[in-house]
């Protein structure tokens, strides 16, 4: 079982080269193959526009998570680009000819798209919700907003679509809901209650890989202690305890939840441990 293998995983960056990646002292074709490899998760402040930005940063998100759970669908979010980008050119060319094909490719691919993502909610929903909790976060929620493209719903809006040029159906204008309660927190949440839920989300997909794939992906916690308060950093520490390795940086040691087992402080131009 791949939990019970040790793997030795090395990145090296060179000044005028590209990036260099090995398992096992083994050189991979491209530094992307480590995804299959090692599944590395990561919470830096900028995340938070996942639930603060628009619809087209969360649909990217789940569906990277969506590519994490289910690789062998892991393609349907580029699938589907090219298949909408098609016949959007076909569109804005007025080529009703060269639109039948496309429109049902948008409409299968889009509704196999719409399927991955509900059940990739699904599988998160149960999780998040637990990890939210147990944050502070009450009743935390996640709900797809949009139904799948079909072959008649994209031809009755036809005529709309030729005059903008575009297609004004699918996946590619669908939205992920991340609430509390009856509080969508886009709108109506606070910056720390929205830090949290992106931190269960986190926590939530982690547990999920650990389940499917037997071993614990790496941690990256860049920052995630700000708006927390001294409780919900226990808490934190508990959750990251006895799993895989976790980084996590804070600018004051004293923040930092529980009792880390290898501290290094980082100055201008230095790295050292700390005793």
């Amino acid at each position: 079982m791949r939990g019970q293998t040790r793997v030795k995983i090395g990145v090296s960056l060179s000044l005028g080269e590209g990036k260099r990646a090995e398992v096992n002292g083994a050189r991979l074709r491209a530094a992307e193959q480590l995804r299959s490899e090692s599944a590395t998760l990561v919470f830096t402040p900028d995340r938070l526009a996942i639930v603060k930005a628009g619809p087209a940063a969360r649909r990217a998100y789940f569906d990277r998570v969506l590519g994490r759970l289910f690789p062998s669908r892991s393609s349907l979010p580029t699938d589907y680009a090219a298949a909408l980008a098609q016949r959007n050119a076909g569109l804005k060319r007025g080529d009703l000819a060269a639109l039948a094909p496309w429109t049902e490719q948008v409409a299968a691919i889009g509704a196999a798209l719409v399927d991955a993502r509900r059940q990739t909610l699904a599988l998160l929903g149960k999780p998040f919700s637990a990890r939210g909790d147990m944050l502070g976060l009450d009743d935390a929620r996640l709900s797809y907003e949009g139904d799948p493209p079909t072959v008649e719903l994209l031809e009755s809006r036809l005529e709309r679509d030729l005059e903008r040029g575009a297609t004004g159906l699918g996946p590619h204008l669908d939205d992920i809901s991340i609430a509390a309660g009856a509080r969508d927190l886009r709108s109506f949440g606070s910056q720390g209650e929205q830090r949290t839920a992106v931190l269960a989300l986190l926590l939530a997909e982690a547990e999920l890989i650990e389940e499917r794939r037997g071993e614990a992906p790496l941690l990256l916690l860049d920052d995630v202690l700000s708006e927390l308060d001294p409780g919900r950093r226990s808490v934190l520490a508990e959750q990251l305890a006895g799993r895989g390795q976790t980084l996590v940086t804070s600018t004051t040691a004293d923040a930092l939840p529980g009792e880390p087992a290898q501290l290094l402080e980082v100055s201008p131009g230095e790295v050292r441990w700390s005793t």
